[in-house]
């Protein structure tokens, strides 16, 4: 049975739909930064999701090539996942779409090193005959958060949010965004084949004590 990530960290991918404080391990990403709506056809971000996803899967069959991965074992792609930010706004304003930063990543499993990373990405360049420049091998320290399982639309987040940020205050913390500390956003549902009110996304923000 592959190792699932989503099954051996709940805490991390499974939150209940009430909000929580967790803290994080450092992680390592395959991340494209880029900029926009997200929306838009044709946007930087969902051209990220198939650069993602390119080499996520390079790497997860690379037992079956040449390249033999130290430590490798059979396991499930992670779910996607984004950091987002707006210059000169705490959190995100969801009514101005346009003005999103974000590194779109999917998780690394530790047995991976940056040389792996690189083989992966002149692998996927050579076999798929595609630019993967954009793609980044992103190391992550995510530390104390505050986090929730959203469920419903993306632009109902607010309401989530809110109820994070009451809970962060009740337990004695407050918000601590800066450049290495971002709004997280971890995507449990395919967008294009499920209904809007049956999405759910884990929404995290980096908190400290008070």
């Amino acid at each position: 049975m592959p190792f699932d990530f989503k099954k051996e960290y709940k805490e991390f991918y499974m939150p209940k739909d009430k909000p929580g404080i967790i803290d994080l391990p450092p992680m390592n990403y395959i991340a494209v930064r880029g900029k926009g709506n997200p929306n838009e056809e044709g946007s930087e971000y969902q051209d990220s999701i198939g650069l993602l996803y390119g080499i996520a899967y390079t790497i997860k069959m690379s037992y079956k090539g040449d390249h033999k991965i130290d430590g490798y074992f059979e396991y499930v792609v992670p779910p996607l996942e984004g950091f987002w930010w707006q210059d000169g706004v705490e959190g995100v304003d969801y009514s101005r779409k346009e003005t999103f930063n974000f590194i779109s990543v999917i998780r690394l499993p530790d047995f991976v090193t940056k040389e792996d990373f690189d083989w992966a990405v002149a692998e996927a360049t050579r076999k798929k005959k595609q630019d993967f420049s954009k793609v980044e091998f992103f190391h992550y320290e995510e530390g104390t958060c505050i986090q929730c399982m959203h469920l419903g639309p993306y632009d109902d987040e607010p309401a989530t949010v809110e109820r994070m940020h009451t809970f962060m205050e009740e337990n004695g913390y407050e918000l601590d965004f800066d450049s290495g500390r971002l709004h997280h956003e971890i995507y449990l549902s395919d967008s294009r084949k499920t209904d809007p009110s049956k999405l759910k996304t884990v929404v995290r923000h980096p908190i400290r004590k008070k």
